[in-house]
């Protein structure tokens, strides 16, 4: 039985995640999410709550994942502060390439001024992502590895900020790297990979002595 709500609420989620992104807060309502993942407006309100409450959910869900698969690679013992580094990279360039469609959620609403309550309430969600990559940086630093005085707010934008082009700019991107960056095969086949190469060696470049 309790397999069936979770199932139920992540098809909610699934489907909310693909209207939101593609018509925005605004244009999205409950009632037609609701339509769209054959549930009733109650079950939708007594999981969510609210139209901020199910939007808020959709990041909650994808952010706090991603955030224990760094906090198991950061609490792992046997391997150096660079190889967690190696690891969340990996991680996380596979993530944002698969989930294109919330990549394009989220950097809508990081980009708008307006909605101050809902753009504080997921700057606290995705702030605890940073804080877990900012724990590996200063294990480097502590360790001796990693050079004293690395920029460690710059490290995280750089890591960030690529993929942030990529998404926002996709036509300067396309004209850049000579394919359709929207293109989910491309993404996936020649996108993935070169990422995780360029990031590794620029960031080995600078971080370790």
């Amino acid at each position: 039985m309790e397999k069936d709500k979770i199932d139920k609420k992540d098809h909610i989620l699934d489907v909310a995640e693909k209207i939101f992104s593609e018509l925005g807060y605004d244009g999205a309502s409950t009632r037609m999410i609701s339509g769209e993942a054959g549930v009733n407006m109650a079950m939708l309100n007594y999981y969510f709550g609210s139209k901020e409450g199910l939007y808020l959910a959709i990041f909650e869900r994808k952010i706090s994942a991603f955030r224990t698969l760094l906090q198991n690679i950061g609490n792992d013992d046997s391997i150096s502060a660079w190889d967690k580094m190696d690891r969340c990279i990996d991680n996380y360039v596979e993530r944002i390439i698969t989930n294109n469609c919330f990549q394009k959620l989220i950097n809508r609403e990081m980009s708008l001024s307006k909605r101050s309550e809902i753009t504080e309430k997921l700057t606290d969600i995705l702030m605890g992502n940073v804080y877990e990559f900012k724990k590996i940086l200063q294990e480097g630093i502590d360790s001796g590895l990693f050079n004293a005085d690395i920029d460690q707010e710059l490290v995280i934008m750089t890591i960030f900020g690529t993929k942030n082009y990529i998404v926002n700019s996709p036509h300067v991107a396309s004209m850049l790297l000579g394919f359709d960056t929207r293109d989910e095969s491309h993404l996936e086949n020649q996108v993935k990979p070169r990422m995780k190469v360029y990031m590794k060696k620029i960031l080995k470049f600078y971080l370790v002595k």
